[in-house]
């Protein structure tokens, strides 16, 4: 029997304006192919799926003051959106390097940066935790600026397939590095109440969170592992029925939240790395050096200020940011996830 040519598959079609699974979402995905419809998705305020909108880029470049020439490091590449910004300002002469631990954003970034011409002569990309800004600064010098974005990339957090968001059903892994270390399901398999609910205070600042430790870890020993982000916003609600049900909603969201935010933190050792580049920073920046860091939540934000603070108070920074720069109100309006972010800088005596 002669073989039968196979018939084509047609592209399942586009469902609606607004898909909801992101997976259907292929016009988001291929911003290079649909770029009207990316543009209108921009306009109403949202960020298309699988791309990342970066935050407060005037306010950083007009602090950073890069000119063409300067060795500069971008610590936390996501997207390439600060990256690119920084980039225009370099050339001729200058060179940046990215540090990110994303084995799968890190190579599309690279490629979409190199398609707008910016390639292995002015950009070195290296996939390494931003905590070895000493390694950098060994290979490129002293470095004339440095940023660091401390935000999770959009496009992790829209990929159900990475757990970052409870919105969505995915495995509740949360890690950064998908390849590296353990994911947040498997730590709630072997983690203590009283570990689980200092977490959630130190991580989130959760106010309930003895009801909602004691509820997963009750939930685990029953035989009923948590490996899925609607497990786990499931068992965050029930521990909270207890609440009035004029505000239960509300808080069961906020909790959702704080909870996959500190688990996040906790999985990724988020605060340790953190500590560990600010301790690195002014060592690795040259004399008159600036740094910008954009944080997203208290805990981050307090350990910038203080590393700040402290290092100006002995001499080694000579002027740092009097008071956190946010978004502006328009930024905020077109881009929800600009609404937390708070910019701090410091300039190497």
């Amino acid at each position: 029997m002669e073989d039968q040519e196979p018939k084509s598959s047609r592209r399942v079609r586009y469902k609606g304006t607004h898909p909801k699974s992101f997976k259907e979402k292929y016009k988001e995905l291929q911003p290079e192919r649909f770029s009207e419809d990316i543009a209108k998705i921009e306009q109403q305020g949202r960020t298309p799926a699988g791309m990342h909108r970066s935050i407060c880029v005037n306010e950083i470049l007009e602090f950073l003051q890069i000119v063409p020439g300067q060795v500069g490091m971008d610590a936390t590449l996501g997207y390439g959106g600060h990256s690119l910004e920084m980039l225009k300002c370099l050339v001729p002469g200058g060179h940046l390097y990215a540090t990110d631990v994303d084995p799968f954003e890190l190579p599309k970034t690279r490629d979409r940066l190199a398609a707008l011409g910016f390639g292995p002569e002015v950009l070195t990309i290296k996939k390494m935790n931003f905590s070895g800004i000493d390694l950098i600064a060994e290979e490129a010098g002293p470095l004339n600026f440095v940023l660091a974005d401390l935000g999770v990339s959009s496009m992790q957090i829209d990929n159900p397939d990475r757990g970052f968001s409870f919105k969505v059903e995915g495995p509740l892994d949360l890690r950064l590095n998908p390849n590296s270390g353990k994911s947040a399901a498997a730590l709630l398999k072997t983690i203590s109440r009283e570990y689980l609910e200092a977490i959630l205070i130190e991580h989130s600042d959760e106010p309930n969170a003895a009801y909602i430790a004691e509820d997963i870890i009750d939930e685990i020993k029953k035989g009923n592992p948590i490996s899925t982000t609607t497990q786990l916003k499931e068992v965050i609600k029930n521990a909270l029925e207890f609440l009035p049900p004029a505000e239960r909603s509300e808080e069961v969201k906020k909790a959702c939240q704080r909870c996959f935010q500190a688990l996040r933190i906790e999985v990724n050792n988020e605060f340790d790395v953190l500590d560990k580049f600010l301790e690195k920073l002014p060592y690795a920046l040259a004399p008159g050096g600036r740094v910008a860091i954009l944080s997203f939540h208290s805990g981050e934000d307090r350990r910038v200020k203080k590393s700040f603070q402290g290092l100006f108070r002995a001499g080694i920074y000579n002027e740092i940011a009097p008071d956190p720069i946010r978004a502006s109100a328009q930024e905020s309006n077109t881009n929800p996830r600009a609404r937390s972010a708070k910019l701090r800088w410091a300039i190497k005596a």
